[in-house]
């Protein structure tokens, strides 16, 4: 390195590394952390705002929305402007959304303020990543994006915890006002540490396509959503928003395949390695994400846990990431990615499978037992998958790299709480609505107590003894749907396993991931991102 500007940078890389971790795990760590909330805030006030069911589910849905359909545009922004200033742009956004969610006066305020923290959050997640490949060497970038997965994991994990904690001592702001000094911190630890970088060479704008990635991912997701909120993924609105999306984004990549000024060079997907592994990031996301929204319910609605215990429970999944992301390379540099990635997706579903030997008085350390190894196989997963992806690109355009990654992760994970829990809720209605129309209730009332077993539980409550009947049946219902839902989920990461067993690059002797001629040559880190 011929400066003193880059060899301080590369000696600090590890304090960066962690600084961009904590930035990282306030965006990760609010999404999880909402879960535990839903259950207060759907109580009338002043405990709660007495959100229904389909507020509940668009004050998550409107930061996935935000959130999904920036993230490539944030990434190329960060490639352009510079990944330091997007990132402190996004942080700065995200805690005044923090403040202004913890003090809605309803519903709808919650919803819009999400919106405003999908927005932050979308201009920080990309950078970090983005960052971190800027800043190591190539033979170090396997461990740093290892302990970065952790990260994520970590904060999954984290904030059923701290939600529950929270909801124990405070009103269910503070799940949201919990973010302001932590975002304080990071802006303050960023601009002291962290460097900024760039591509050297980022060429004209490509407005359509930018456009062209938003209005397609927007739409697109936004038809997954509804499609689960409702249940019926043939309904016309459906069909047209995300059935739109899949032809704004099939436009998109016409438009970049004919670009002399591409916002992505799309042939980046004609590599095994790159496709392979964001297939597999999505796939494995698809099965995780919809199993970790219903085990909230299992948890708590079936298993009578706790907030705070039912977070505590998910502790093994971050324990096991913790333990097992940063040493996976480990393992790579002996097995492949290709075989390392595949038994992890037989792990996945393994692990998905197991769900349906779990009831209502199955042993607390069974459960346990099956998120350790969840959270193991995801360890072996994501980190290669990403050196995969991260690898296959040039360096300076780490930005758009990272946010195809991630947007392939969140419309997984979007997918997979939308097409399951649409799964789970029609497995359960059928299950309970003999009981619902033997009590021979006004259909609206029938109707609402059979979206979930939240509702019916909840019926159940206002009947009093008469409702006490309906609980057990409410809880086998659920039982089943969940039994149902998990073998679906099971499928998908045995898909996973196949594309990655057939398309991820096998094990070449004394060689990485494959590389294109682009990064043949690039410049050391620092200064390719100068």
């Amino acid at each position: 390195m011929s400066s003193s500007l880059p060899e301080k940078v590369h000696r600090r890389r590890w304090a960066v590394l962690a600084v961009l971790m904590f930035s990282l795990l306030i965006v990760v760590l609010d999404n999880s952390i909402l879960n535990v909330a839903m259950k207060t805030i759907a109580q009338p006030g002043p405990t709660g705002l007495g959100a229904t069911q389909s507020e509940l589910e668009w004050s998550i849905n409107s930061y996935t929305l935000v959130f999904a359909g920036l993230l490539f545009t944030a990434g190329l922004l960060g490639d352009r402007l510079g990944r330091k200033r997007m990132i402190l742009f996004g942080l700065a956004v995200f805690g005044v959304g923090s403040v202004l969610a913890a003090f809605s006066d309803s519903p709808g305020q919650l919803i819009a303020f999400r919106a405003v923290m999908g927005f932050g959050g979308a201009f920080v997640m990309p950078a970090t990543l983005a960052i971190l490949m800027n800043v190591f060497e190539r033979d170090e970038q396997p461990k740093a994006i290892g302990i970065w997965a952790g990260g994520v994991g970590l904060g999954i994990a984290i904030g059923p915890i701290t939600g529950g904690a929270l909801l124990e001592h405070f009103w269910w702001g503070s799940v949201f006002l919990v973010n302001v000094p932590i975002v304080v911190l990071a802006l303050i630890a960023m601009v002291l540490l962290v460097p900024d970088s760039r591509d050297p060479r980022p060429g004209r704008l490509d407005p359509i396509g930018v456009l062209l990635s938003i209005a397609g991912l927007v739409l697109l997701v936004y038809g997954i959503i509804k499609g689960g909120q409702i249940a019926d993924f043939t309904d016309p609105e459906v069909l047209l928003t995300g059935g739109g999306g899949v032809l704004v984004l099939i436009v998109f990549v016409l438009h970049e395949r004919r670009s002399d000024h591409p916002a992505i060079d799309v042939t980046y997907f004609k590599n095994p390695a790159f496709s392979a592994a964001v297939a597999a990031i999505a796939l494995v996301f698809f099965a995780l994400m919809g199993v970790t929204f219903f085990a909230v319910f299992y948890m708590q609605s079936v298993r009578g846990f706790s907030a705070l215990e039912a977070g505590l429970l998910m502790l093994p999944l971050a324990v096991a990431q913790l333990i097992f992301a940063p040493r996976a390379r480990l393992v790579v540099d002996r097995f492949g990615a290709k075989a390392v990635c595949t038994s992890g997706m037989l792990l996945v579903a393994a692990g998905m499978a197991a769900f349906v030997l779990f009831g209502r008085t199955t042993p607390v350390w069974a459960l346990e037992v099956v998120f350790f190894v969840q959270g193991s196989a995801m360890a072996h997963i994501m980190p290669p998958a990403t050196v995969s992806i991260m690898q296959s690109l040039p360096r300076e355009k780490a930005g758009s790299g990272s946010a195809v990654n991630n947007t392939f992760r969140q419309v997984g994970g979007a997918m997979g709480v939308a097409v399951l829990g649409s799964m789970l809720s029609a497995r359960y209605r059928e299950g309970i609505d003999g009981r619902l129309e033997a009590l021979r209730l006004p259909e609206g009332v029938r109707h609402a107590a059979g979206e979930s077993i939240e509702g019916t539980l909840a019926l159940a409550a206002r009947m009093g003894p008469a409702g006490r009947e309906l609980a057990g049946p409410a809880k086998d219902a659920f039982i089943d749907a969940m039994h149902v839902t998990v073998l679906g989920s099971a499928t998908v990461a045995l898909v996973g396993a196949l594309v990655v067993a057939v398309w991820l690059p096998g094990k070449r002797a004394g060689a990485g991931p494959d590389v294109p001629p682009e990064q043949d040559g690039a410049k050391s880190p620092v200064e390719a991102g100068r």
